[in-house]
């Protein structure tokens, strides 16, 4: 999520899955679901089932954070550590990165399961972070194998940038030459080194910069982003107010991936990065551009600089730089922030939580599977996948990069970023480079609101209309959703007239429930009237029953044979055809952020129990992504149907858990998960056999988590959603164009635009319908409900788990090729 990108992905995270094991029997869950998370995965062929909590028992693992803090560091240490326990084996803390590693005593710990409560939402890392000098050093490596093998420790999570994932290679390559020179120095006994003969390494990769090649986000990349947003947001109304034009400083030494993405999320005139510096004679380039945008009526301009950034000669161009020349040249009143440590501050985000935890149990599973054949692995994301990756392989592309762009080939640069940084740049040429051209294409492209509004929208509806301007196209705007259509109620949309609508919440276009199959032959007229060529419909489950009605109806009315695309946009998360909906991430957050005000609550009152009741319909997405990310015990869904011996089970469990040190219980419930088993009815159970023990409360959140400013992911999402919808329009409008007008009515010209696993793909409205539950509008098939297992194991749960499928090592140079 994040190429969702990222969301890869995020989404895009960013996000797939990447517990490689498979429930069987666990009453809590429902019978037999599945528990596989969407990585790449295949059968141990005569595999033995093996008990899954036995896995570890005599073997110890190590957690360290290194190199740069990242916000989501501790969930990824709060998963390593629990899982860890879960499968029996001994887990330690190292503190202090590397620098503990080398120093030893008590900067290694054992960690228990209270030990990690509460971290999931703090920002930095709990257990310290260093940059260690004795560690480059043999003796300072001897010394740490020293005291790993003292304490039986031959598994090593590492979670830091390419610079501490490289050290801990290097640290596996010795081993056997460390083991041996401390046993022939008397430091450790024979017996010792037999036990300890190889270590094994898996890297979790945590950069607010996502400058490491092999996964399209790294940890705490999402969360810079919100603080970067919320500051770019802030500025934005001041420099509105006085017509100023504001140069925006953030990180990215060597790696644009926060100033592009920045840059696409709020609209800005101009981004400077690394990886592509401006052609020459940037400097009048870029003053023609403020000048233009003023020109359109915009009372601010917006420039974003990576601290990396340079011109084709390698100068750098800093904030400072770029400040002065549009204050000399164009006389406007400018002003440059340079934002500094703050990106590495604040509680990290859902997406980096839910990413750190996932990419936590993987990692656990990769080092007790792992053989001394098995190569260093990173925990990777590819758009909505889990892999594994050689991590020596991505150290390699990463140098790669670095190369390129010393030798000035930066088109290769930005290839070696992977697709998601590829898109992105490709996204931001469209809406930044490209002037409207001077002859029309004579079509006409409706764009609408259907169903509730969320966040995200107005930022898809931005980029429909300014790419669809530079092909020519004359843009209309539909107000109201299918009611506006078939009521006329549609205008022009101007280039200008779309400024600024990335970081607005809503609908600015209105938006309506109503389907179309009651004003069918209004509709059709209205297409008519204004001669519309092709139709843009962004909403919920109400925009896919809409596109679907106006397929149906084109049996009857010719009018409505043009083609159209549907792109998913609701907080449920419940649209076919999409791992991911445009608003659903806002809404995990504001869940997100709301729970960690709740447990604190519950912190400093003891003993009580929180039941919070989700949106989402019948869909139980946001119930069981917001459980993960705030460290729910239970997230009742409908799709994993419950009954009162499975909410008896919760109960005893939370009495229990109120023996321990964690006096406090959190409860999700999607708001149609069960017709009689209510919110009510759940608070009332929990309050009576918990009386004595604890209390509760409950919350239900309602429509504020419709509201609120759009989150990065929905912003970059929505934006590359709205103009890959228009590009696809204009070639379908090409093919469907007949004897001198529009005509289609083939399946494949009505279309939902989704992300699925790796990529953002169009796939017909017709065909999606056998997929799709209609009753309880959703589909039949849902990626995310293999997450629900790990959201288990984190709260203690004893589940159990079939472990014959395991996820197989790909190669960065395979996945470099992947679109």
């Amino acid at each position: 999520m994040w190429e969702l990108l990222l969301f890869l992905s995020v989404g895009f995270l960013v996000c797939g899955g990447f517990l490689l094991l498979r429930i069987l029997k666990d009453p809590c869950l429902g019978k037999g679901v599945s528990a596989l998370c969407g990585g790449a995965m295949s059968a141990t062929p005569g595999a033995v089932k093996v008990d899954a909590t036995r896995m570890g028992v005599g073997r110890a693992i190590a957690v360290l954070t290194s190199g740069g803090d990242a916000q989501g560091m501790n969930a990824a240490v709060r998963a390593t550590v629990r899982v860890g326990i879960y499968t029996g084996a001994k887990v330690f803390f190292v503190h202090e990165g590397y620098q503990g590693l080398v120093d030893g005593g008590d900067n290694i710990r054992p960690a228990t399961w209270e030990s990690v409560s509460m971290m999931l939402q703090l920002g930095g890392t709990v257990i310290g972070s260093a940059r260690c000098q004795d560690f480059r050093t043999k003796e300072g490596r001897m010394k740490a194998a020293c005291n790993l093998v003292k304490l039986g420790i031959t598994n090593l999570c590492v979670i830091g940038g390419d610079g501490s994932l490289t050290g801990a290679n290097q640290f596996r390559s010795e081993w056997s030459e460390l083991l041996a020179e401390l046993l022939k120095a008397g430091k450790i006994t024979a017996e010792q080194a037999k036990h300890s003969s190889h270590l094994n390494i898996v890297g979790m990769v945590g950069s607010i910069d996502n400058d490491f090649c092999g996964t399209d986000m790294t940890i705490g990349t999402d969360s810079a982003l919100h603080r970067i947003i919320e500051v770019v947001d802030a500025i934005t109304t001041t420099a509105q107010s006085h017509q100023r034009t504001f140069i925006l400083e953030v990180m990215g030494r060597h790696c644009g991936y926060l100033a592009l993405v920045t840059a696409l999320a709020c609209g800005a005139d101009w981004v400077f990065i690394p990886e592509m510096p401006p052609e020459e004679h940037w400097e009048e380039h870029l003053c023609r551009r403020l000048a233009e945008t003023r020109g359109r009526g915009s009372r601010l301009n917006v420039i974003i600089v990576a601290e990396g950034a340079m011109d084709r000669h390698g100068k750098p161009i800093t904030s400072e730089i770029v400040k002065n020349l549009v204050s000399k040249k164009l006389g406007y009143d400018t002003r440059a922030t340079i934002l500094g440590h703050v990106q590495r501050g604040g509680t990290p985000s859902a997406f980096d939580r839910i990413l750190a935890s996932r990419m936590g149990v993987e990692a656990v599973m990769a080092l007790l599977e792992a053989t001394p054949d098995t190569p260093a692995c990173v925990v990777s994301l590819s758009g909505n996948m889990a892999v594994r990756l050689p991590l020596m392989e991505c150290v390699q592309v990463t140098k790669d990069v670095t190369k390129a762009m010393a030798d000035g080939r930066f088109e290769d640069a930005i290839k070696l970023r992977g697709k998601s940084f590829e898109n992105n740049w490709n996204t931001y040429r469209l809406l930044a480079h490209v002037r409207p051209p001077d002859t029309k294409s004579n079509i006409n492209i409706a764009v609408l609101n259907v169903g509730a509004p969320c966040a995200g929208m107005n930022a898809a509806v931005r980029a429909a209309v300014r790419i669809g301007i530079t092909q020519g196209h004359q843009m209309l705007a539909v107000h109201d959703g299918f009611e506006g259509l078939a009521h006329g109620l549609v205008e022009p949309l101007t280039w200008g007239s779309v400024g600024g609508w990335t970081g607005k919440g809503g609908s600015n276009l209105g938006t309506k429930r109503t389907l179309p199959g009651s004003v069918i032959e209004e509709i059709s007229l209205s297409i008519a009237n204004f001669n519309i060529h092709g139709l843009i419909i962004i909403g919920g489950f109400e925009a896919f029953m809409g596109g679907l009605e106006l397929v149906t109806g084109r049996e009857k009315y010719e009018e409505l044979c043009i083609p159209l695309v549907v792109i998913p946009a609701t907080v449920s998360n419940n649209v076919p055809g999409s791992d991911f909906t445009i608003g659903a991430d806002t809404a995990l957050n504001t869940i997100t952020m709301t729970c960690d005000r709740i447990k604190q609550s519950a912190a400093g009152t003891k003993r009580r129990v929180f039941i919070v009741e989700t949106m989402g319909g019948y869909c139980g997405y946001l119930a069981t992504m917001a459980g993960l990310a705030s460290g729910a015990d239970a997230a009742y869904i409908y799709e994993e149907p419950f009954s009162i011996h499975d909410l008896e089970i919760n109960v005893v469990h939370l009495v229990e858990k109120m023996k321990t040190t964690v006096k406090r219980g959190l409860i999700l419930r999607n708001e149609k998960c069960n017709a009689n088993y209510t919110t009510d009815f759940i608070f009332n159970l929990y309050s009576e056999e918990g009386k004595g023990v604890f209390d509760c409360r409950k919350n239900v959140l309602g429509h504020m988590q419709q509201g609120g400013t759009p989150s990065p992911f929905d912003r970059n999402f929505g934006t590359k959603m709205g103009a890959k919808a228009v590009l696809w329009l204009t070639d379908k409008l090409k093919e469907c164009y007949r004897h001198g007008r529009i005509f289609a009515n083939t399946p494949d010209s009505a279309c939902v635009l989704g992300m699925r696993k790796r990529a953002l793909v169009f796939q017909s409205l017709v065909e999606l319908k056998d997929q799709t539950d209609l009753e309880h509008r959703i589909p039949k098939t849902q990626w995310w409900l293999k997450l629900r297992p790990i959201l288990k194991i984190l709260a203690k749960y004893k589940i159990d788990l079939d472990t014959s499928e395991r996820t197989t090592m790909e190669h960065i140079i395979k996945k470099k090729g992947l679109v």
